[in-house]
């Protein structure tokens, strides 16, 4: 083979190349469609049909219109990418920002209120409920956002705020306000966040309500202590009684 016949087959090869990957593209996106639909009915109860899904599941629009919006933002098109996301927020408002990294599998549920900065990132298997915040704490440049590792679970109007990493496996509990980095195999409640670790594993059998509260916590072995000096202070004092008595 000539190097010219070489260079011809080299230059229609990449012609259909660039013809295919529009295809190509779009095939993707169908299939991705198809996994959150299958992700949503396997987490989600109240799903009782793919097409309940699919026409009524206000995350799984925001998923979508976040898919073309984070292809136009790698693109540099970041106006075009800002515009129609900001639409997406009024059509399901949720406000997914172009920039954010998310794996597979992320399910919204509900997903009213749920903000997700432009540094965010978010693994694979993510739950996140309404009312959710992935937000930074200021106006500096660069990662200021939470990394969430995979199978993470965000209840119901916490707040996660800074550029800390939130380990695989965890639980935060609803209403939590998540300050410093949480580590793997954790639930994490309160305000501002504590830690209570379920025997290093991954908890499996609570959900976003159902969760330890280490200040109840701390308070019940505080009154355990108060209950047990009051006894002790009680026999005291009837021993110093018995023997006033004795002396009389």
């Amino acid at each position: 083979m000539t190097r010219e016949e070489f260079e011809k087959r080299a230059r229609a090869a990449k012609r259909a190349f660039k013809r295919s990957e529009p295809v190509s593209q779009v095939r993707r996106y169908i299939e991705s469609i198809g996994e959150d639909v299958k992700v949503i009915r396997e987490r989600d109860p109240a799903a009782r049909s793919a097409a309940e899904v699919l026409l009524s599941y206000s995350g799984l629009h925001a998923m979508m219109v976040y898919r073309v919006t984070h292809a136009l933002y790698e693109k540099q098109h970041f106006l075009s990418a800002r515009l129609l996301s900001q639409w997406a927020r009024f059509a399901t408002g949720i406000e997914i920002h172009p920039g954010a990294t998310i794996g597979k599998g992320l399910f919204i549920d509900h997903g009213s209120g749920v903000v997700i900065g432009e540094t965010a990132v978010i693994g694979d298997n993510c739950t996140i409920y309404q009312g959710v915040t992935l937000g930074g704490t200021g106006k500096h440049q660069g990662k200021r956002h939470p990394t969430l590792g995979d199978n993470v679970m965000i209840g119901a109007g916490a707040k996660v705020l800074g550029p800390f990493t939130i380990g695989d496996n965890t639980k935060i509990a609803a209403g939590a306000v998540v300050l410093k980095e949480i580590p793997e195999n954790s639930t994490a409640v309160g305000i501002p966040a504590k830690v209570v670790k379920v025997n290093d594993q991954r908890v499996e059998d609570l959900d976003q309500c159902n969760v330890p509260d280490p200040v109840a916590q701390e308070l019940a072995r505080l009154r355990e202590q108060i209950a047990a000096l009051e006894a002790k202070l009680a026999d005291i004092e009837k021993d110093g009684q018995e023997k006033e008595n004795d002396r009389q």
